[in-house]
């Protein structure tokens, strides 16, 4: 019965603070100590100090900031300018054509900047006036934007997992290689989805792009291959054995400080805008991070995660259940909560029954990843459909719908990997060791 008086009081607190504008971080420490104040004799004040400053102080959380900052110097380069440059000719001939370049630009600029909406701001501002001025439809050109540009949450390095590695204690490392694979087939079946709307309707009628020979190809793709040694040292460094997930990361800075010097577009503005910015997301994130950390304790008085795991173990569900119980709980959670904020929120509860049920917490990863995606598209919070509306000036209703059909391949996605879990366990299961 103390359970569900704990889980109601948590709540009511959680949606007052939130409901009257307090910060995701704040709330959550708000919550966390009128749960220490009403559960335990321990001194609060004491304990959320010590709390807050061992999940501030970890090693892996250094990853976090450098990797943003990576993200925020390649915002500001030609990056997007030169990708797309590079990928147009190859694959205006796909069915779907320059629409395609969306999913494969956002995919590629994920694998250098962790971030989903730095990914959505930087390919949109590129692609959408090229897309629209060759009259591809408009439904299309923001929905395969919306869509392919969460891929930045999972494809490394992601933001994302580096929050969930974190929050479960699972190695960085590991859970970047079990994104990749789930990452590119997402990617494909949003490639899949464009090719069969192009084939299909009726109102496919884009400008047809001048003919390039194999040479002008190749020479357009010199313009790739920046980002593509960026992504190799970053990534490289890791898979071999080299780095860890923070010193790649250090590694990245260094690359994105050197391709910005050699475009010419890094000066004392741009450097001073981009360590502010990343400054700016790091604190938020921290501060999300330092909050969970005290809820989780604050829960653990409580009893209150492992009885609801016991709970959920007493109802016998299968794994396939248990999954399916989850993706609908996130999936309402995700039209609240922005992905992160989803992540550490719900870990202390939703990590024992996980554990319970012996599912593989670094496959869970990547299976909450692919969920908390969808929160990035979902109203009333969805973060990618505010940055869409103000790069378009379109209703929010418009873009919703046009990214309804991304949020159904997500979906299709999570079956996939329930499916075929060896997309998301061979590349880390296989791993060459090295630093962890």
């Amino acid at each position: 019965m103390t359970e569900i008086y704990a889980i109601i009081l948590f709540l009511f607190v959680l949606f007052l603070l939130l409901g009257t504008g307090v910060w995701v971080g704040l709330a959550l420490m708000g919550v966390a100590w009128v749960g220490m104040e009403l559960f335990t004799t321990r001194p609060v004040g004491d304990t959320m100090i010590t709390t807050v400053w061992a999940s501030s102080s970890s090693w892996t959380l250094t990853a976090l900031p450098l990797f943003i900052w990576m993200g925020e110097i390649l915002y500001r380069t030609r990056l997007s300018e030169d990708m797309f440059k590079g990928l147009s000719p190859w694959l205006a001939r796909l069915p779907g054509g320059l629409v395609h370049t969306n999913i494969v630009a956002c995919t590629v600029f994920a694998a250098v900047s962790g971030s989903s909406a730095a990914t959505l701001t930087t390919v949109g501002k590129m692609s959408i006036p090229e897309l629209r001025a060759r009259k591809y439809p408009e439904n299309m050109v923001i929905g395969t934007l919306a869509g392919a540009a969460t891929l930045g949450l999972m494809i490394p390095p992601s933001l994302a997992l580096i929050v969930y590695g974190v929050t479960v204690n699972e190695s960085i490392t590991k859970l970047f290689f079990a994104g990749v694979f789930p990452g590119l087939v997402l990617a494909g079946l949003f490639m899949a989805y464009v090719a069969i709307v192009s084939v299909t309707s009726k109102t496919w009628n884009p400008t047809v792009e001048k003919g390039m020979s194999f040479g002008e190809k190749l020479s357009n793709s010199r313009f790739l291959i920046p980002v593509f040694a960026l992504i190799t040292v970053v990534i490289g460094s890791m898979y071999a054995g080299l780095a860890t997930a923070t010193e790649a990361a250090a590694i990245g800075v260094i690359g994105a400080l050197v391709l910005a010097l050699v475009q010419g577009s890094l000066n004392w503005t741009s450097f001073r805008e981009s360590l502010m910015g990343a400054t700016r997301t790091s604190a938020m994130i921290a501060l999300i991070l330092a909050g969970a950390a005290f809820l989780k304790l604050s829960m653990g008085f409580t009893g209150l995660p492992r009885a609801l795991a016991d709970g959920i173990a007493a109802m016998e569900l299968a794994r396939f259940e248990l999954l399916m119980m989850l993706l609908v709980f996130y999936i309402i959670l995700g039209m609240f909560l922005d992905g992160i904020s989803a992540i550490v929120l719900t870990m202390a509860i939703v990590e024992p029954m996980v554990r319970e049920a012996g599912i593989d917490l670094i496959w869970f990863g990547i299976f909450v990843v692919v969920v908390v995606e969808m929160a990035q598209i979902t109203p009333p919070i969805g973060f990618n459909l505010f940055v869409l509306q103000g790069m378009t000036d379109h209703e929010m209703g418009y873009i919703t719908k046009a990214a309804l059909p991304m949020f159904a391949i997500m979906v299709l996605m999570v079956f996939v990997l329930i499916w075929f879990p060896e997309i998301a366990t061979w590349l880390p299961d296989n791993l060459r060791s090295g630093p962890s």
